[in-house]
């Protein structure tokens, strides 16, 4: 007697990217992320976002953080966990030119 295979569980195909401007708010101000650069790694997706407070020229936030793969925001800090997280990272960080330009700064 052969016996039925338990199907296995799926899990939910990774959100690639989210729109941007998006609006963002806060209790201090609100904005625009005007720049994302993230990485769909195997757990999470790491994410690297530039925030601009509206009304205010010049006023810019950088945020680290990370998204569940089915697209929900985390609340705790975002942690790199590979070398595939880091690349792609870096990868994806070619195409905000604004960010990484902030980030250049940060490093030297």
């Amino acid at each position: 007697m052969a016996t039925a295979k338990k199907p296995i569980a799926k899990t939910p195909p990774p959100r690639r990217g989210r729109p941007v401007p998006r609006t963002f708010e806060f209790h201090w101000g609100s904005g625009n992320i005007v720049e994302e650069a993230a990485f769909t790694g195997k757990y999470t997706e790491p994410s690297i976002q530039l925030m601009e407070y509206a009304g205010e020229p010049e006023s810019y936030a950088l945020r680290f953080c990370y998204y569940s793969l089915d697209g929900r925001f985390q609340r705790s800090p975002m942690m790199l966990d590979s070398a595939d997280s880091l690349e792609g990272l870096r990868a994806a960080l070619k195409k905000t030119p604004k960010l990484r330009a902030l980030l250049k700064r940060l490093v030297t």
